[in-house]
C-alpha cells in the first residue's frame, strides 16, 4: 500500500488558479491540468471571495502569533484572577455540600434510631408467606 505525499501550493498558485475559474474556465478541465482536485479549487474560490487575497491561505503550517511580553503578563494575571474566582466558588460548593451531607447524617441517624428493633426478646418472629 504506497502513500500519497501531499503537495503544497504557494498562495501565487492558488490566486493563478482562483483567476482561471473566475474567468470562466471548466472546474474539472482546469482540475485536470493542473493536476488538483476540484474541491480544492472550490475551497479555494470561497476563502478568496470570503476574505480576498489574504483570505486564501498561504503554503505550509499557519504561523503562531507573536505575542509581547506586555499581553504574556496581561494574560497571567487575567487567567490567575479567574483560577482564584474558581477556586473560592469551588470552595463554596464543597462548603455547601458539607452542609448537605451533615443535614443527611443526622436525618439517617434520627430514622435509624425511631426504627422498632426486629430481633430481641419480645420481638414477634416473622410471618409466614402467603404463597402455600
Amino acid at each position: 500500500m504506497s502513500k500519497r505525499r501531499r503537495r503544497i501550493f504557494s498562495r501565487e498558485f492558488k490566486l493563478s488558479a482562483i483567476g482561471r475559474m473566475l474567468g470562466g474556465e471548466d472546474t474539472k478541465a482546469l482540475a485536470r491540468e493542473l493536476r488538483v482536485d476540484p474541491k480544492h479549487l472550490h475551497q479555494w474560490c470561497h476563502r478568496f471571495r470570503i476574505g480576498g487575497a489574504e483570505g486564501v491561505r498561504q503554503a505550509g503550517r499557519p504561523r503562531k502569533p507573536v505575542v509581547s511580553e506586555e499581553e504574556r503578563a496581561k494574560t497571567r494575571t487575567t487567567d490567575l484572577a479567574s483560577a482564584r474566582k474558581y477556586v473560592a466558588e469551588l470552595e463554596a460548593k464543597i462548603g455547601q455540600q458539607q452542609v448537605d451531607l451533615d443535614f443527611f447524617r443526622q436525618a439517617l441517624r434520627q430514622v435509624r434510631e425511631a426504627r422498632r428493633p426486629s430481633e430481641g426478646p419480645g420481638v414477634r418472629a416473622s410471618t409466614r408467606s402467603s404463597k402455600r
